[in-house]
């Protein structure tokens, strides 16, 4: 049984469609990354599966529960966990206090558990020496490191990235690339949506590409890149098919 199935889900605001028909499956350890152009319906689909959406049809369905009925909430303590493209810390709280407060709602942990899973987050994402620094102090770079710092304090067995890697330097891409690998090797299922294509290839075993709300190629990451379907449909072709090939 996978881990996620995602059946028949559609989804429009006004005219605007999110999502058409949308079917994959992911399952238990294994790493999935989702590319299209701007405004396919990726960060939607992520809504969709964290439950900050409704769908208008079809079904999502997680470790064998269907979803539904089920608020974003409770879907982080099943083990939903998601960084979002814009960092949303509490940025009056400080850096430590936030994984905490992820470690109590979504990983339900209390008193010292708490505090050595809030810990422990930090420091997989090297952000321990700041775990005193007030969250709104902090750069792009250290918000999107407290962003994934926070929902592996959730304890994720599926964890949704959105855009970790966008504007980071190579170097730090390639530091954020090491993390998500390491958390691969420990049997966390990934669903990874990206810009930037190399950090996708360096991780994921599975590539689907999105365009106006419908799935338009699914497989290996190259071969989708490569793909006639990609090349039509992405405006940055060039650039893609560049990465796809080195």
């Amino acid at each position: 049984m996978p881990l996620l199935q995602l059946e028949g889900v559609s989804k429009r605001f006004g005219q605007v469609v999110v999502a058409s028909g949308v079917t994959f499956q992911l399952d238990e350890g294994a790493s999935l990354g989702v590319v299209g152009p701007n405004g396919a319906g990726k960060t939607s689909l992520f809504g969709i599966i964290s439950g900050d959406i409704s769908p208008d049809a079809g079904t999502v369905t997680f470790a064998g529960k269907n979803l539904a009925s089920v608020p974003g909430p409770t879907r982080c303590r099943l083990g939903v966990g998601r960084t979002y493209q814009i960092p949303q810390p509490f940025e009056h709280m400080s850096v430590f206090e936030n994984t905490l407060l992820a470690a109590q709602q979504g990983a339900r942990t209390r008193g010292r558990k708490s505090f050595e899973l809030a810990y422990t987050s930090l420091e997989r994402t090297d952000l321990a020496p700041l775990a005193n620094r007030p969250a709104g102090t902090l750069g792009l770079l250290h918000r999107k490191r407290l962003e994934l710092a926070r929902a592996l304090a959730t304890k994720p067995r599926l964890l949704l990235l959105d855009e970790i890697a966008g504007g980071l330097t190579d170097l730090e891409v390639s530091e954020l690339t090491a993390i998500v690998r390491e958390l691969q090797r420990e049997g966390v299922t990934i669903l990874w949506i990206e810009h930037v294509v190399r950090a996708l290839l360096s991780t994921v075993d599975r590539l689907i590409c999105l365009a106006n709300g419908e799935i338009v190629a699914d497989g290996d990451p190259r071969d989708v890149l490569n793909s006639e379907a990609v090349r039509r449909v992405y405006l940055g072709g060039a650039i893609i098919n560049e990465a796809a090939t080195r």
